[in-house]
């Protein structure tokens, strides 16, 4: 199968990926040469790229679409980052995205059982909160949060308006904290980025969720693997709440429970993406649907 991505992600070129050896994915040609468009059975369409450059940009011919080639749009930004969705329905044939009811699923990362249990070792915790933010905007729900919960209890704030990341980067100074604040950037659907699967759990920090709601996150995780701040009436209790877990191990432990059975795969950007789209046009075979109507499908 080839497929072709006609923009490269946010315009920095990549070297193909090794579908076989890194996913156990055959029979796979990923290319970016526009020269192979008559060939490809799918073609990848980043919507930042897309938006950026505009609908003129799409493949007009010569030659024309071949038959039963799959444009396929990939959006890995939430509703409220994704500009110039209007005019899109009918385009394409597929979408690929962090949502779970797109064409081709490919989430920020998933829980999955090893063959063999591994023993789970909590590392040592000298810290309380911690939270990594670049994209610092005083609209977000998120900073607002910050700024409440703050008035009651002491954060380590890192990125763009704190602290300077160590040299070991976000994993490893992370591990050293009991609580990260996994504050997505906008409230959607299915929106559960790496702030979540690298930032707390792959550093084996407790998150503390503003996202979705609670039974969204339940879907892909278990309901004693995170705290929600909807789990509280106020950021006043939830401070209280980690104030108590921090002095009460027993019931902090309780939070790595699902550890016993799980491990954590973290999504590789944009290997991962490009091997699973052509793994699914091989398994469509000769199945051909068109998104009718794009924008009101994602921003539900």
């Amino acid at each position: 199968v080839t497929v072709l991505l006609w923009w490269e992600p946010f315009g920095r070129p990549r070297h193909a990926a090794d579908c076989r050896r890194r996913y156990n994915i055959t029979g796979c040609s990923l290319s970016a040469d526009r020269r192979r468009y008559g060939q490809a059975q799918a073609v990848l369409f980043h919507h930042r790229d897309l938006a950026l450059h505009g609908a003129g940009e799409l493949p007009r011919g010569p030659p024309p679409r071949p038959p039963r080639q799959l444009w396929v749009w990939m959006n890995f930004e939430s509703p409220s980052h994704s500009p110039g969705l209007r005019g899109l329905g009918g385009l394409f044939n597929w979408t690929m995205s962090y949502r779970r009811d797109s064409d081709v699923f490919v989430p920020y990362g998933y829980l999955y059982a090893p063959p063999a249990p591994r023993p789970f070792v909590l590392p040592r915790k000298t810290r309380l909160v911690a939270w990594v933010i670049s994209n610092w905007n005083e609209e977000h729900a998120r900073v607002r949060y910050y700024r409440q919960l703050k008035e009651h209890l002491a954060i380590d704030v890192y990125g763009a308006r704190g602290l300077e990341l160590p040299e070991g980067g976000v994993v490893e100074t992370i591990s050293a904290y009991k609580f990260y604040l996994a504050f997505e950037n906008s409230q959607h659907t299915d929106y559960i980025t790496e702030k979540l699967w690298r930032n707390a759990f792959a550093a084996s920090a407790v998150p503390i969720v503003l996202g979705p709601r609670r039974a969204n996150y339940e879907r892909f995780i278990p309901p004693d693997s995170f705290i929600h701040v909807d789990d509280f009436p106020s950021p006043r209790l939830l401070a209280t709440y980690l104030k108590f877990l921090d002095k009460n191990k027993p019931n902090y432990r309780k939070y790595f429970a699902w550890r016993k059975k799980y491990d954590v795969h973290v999504t590789s950007f944009w290997d991962e993406h490009f091997c699973k789209v052509c793994e699914a046009v091989r398994a469509a075979g000769n199945q051909i649907k068109t998104v009718g109507n794009l924008a009101s499908w994602f921003e539900s």
